[in-house]
């Protein structure tokens, strides 16, 4: 094992974290991470724009986790979840990041990143016409989706995608994607 998850999560979270949550992801752990976040953004008064937004993009960010993360490596500690997980979100000064973790076989990785980066490249107004085109164009996948989640993502947000892959072993590492979900307008 080359990392330990828990370790290298302490340096990403600071302070406001409002929800940590590390395991299997089903639609009944969706449904009360969408409804605890949502509780705790009314408590706190937040703005029903921001709050939308925030909402929209969790909701992605968890499909995306529930239909795209890869088996647990035989040696993780967690073997009872199908479909491991985890999930952070943290409210920072202009808004709130989303941070998202789930294993990728080392086949998927260098796929996965030239997505990313492709949409890391493209400008807002490009994200725009690369939705419309995935929406009207794509087949959906054996997993669910037809590409539309990280785009959606960086579309809703107007942010570029942060992401790091931590090797795990020689078949697995551990991918994280960090979402900042601001006040701005997007243009």
């Amino acid at each position: 094992m080359g990392f330990d998850i828990d370790n290298y999560l302490t340096g990403l979270a600071k302070n406001n974290v409002i929800l940590h949550y590390k395991g299997n992801v089903d639609s009944e752990v969706i449904n009360h991470i969408l409804d605890t976040v949502e509780d705790k953004m009314v408590q706190v008064n937040e703005q029903a724009k921001l709050r939308k937004k925030v909402y929209n993009v969790l909701v992605e960010s968890l499909q995306n986790l529930y239909h795209h993360v890869d088996k647990v490596p035989d040696d993780f500690e967690d073997q009872t979840s199908e479909k491991f997980g985890l999930l952070i979100v943290e409210k920072v000064d202009n808004g709130y990041k989303i941070i998202t973790g789930n294993f990728v076989h080392a086949d998927n990785i260098e796929k996965l990143e030239e997505k990313i980066k492709r949409i890391n490249r493209s400008s807002h107004e490009e994200i725009k016409e690369l939705y419309k085109f995935i929406l009207n164009h794509q087949r959906i996948s054996a997993k669910g989706g037809g590409g539309l989640g990280l785009v959606d993502i960086a579309r809703k947000t107007g942010n570029k995608l942060d992401y790091t892959f931590k090797k795990y072993n020689d078949k697995y590492f551990f991918f994280y994607l960090n979402i900042l979900v601001d006040e701005r307008e997007q243009v």
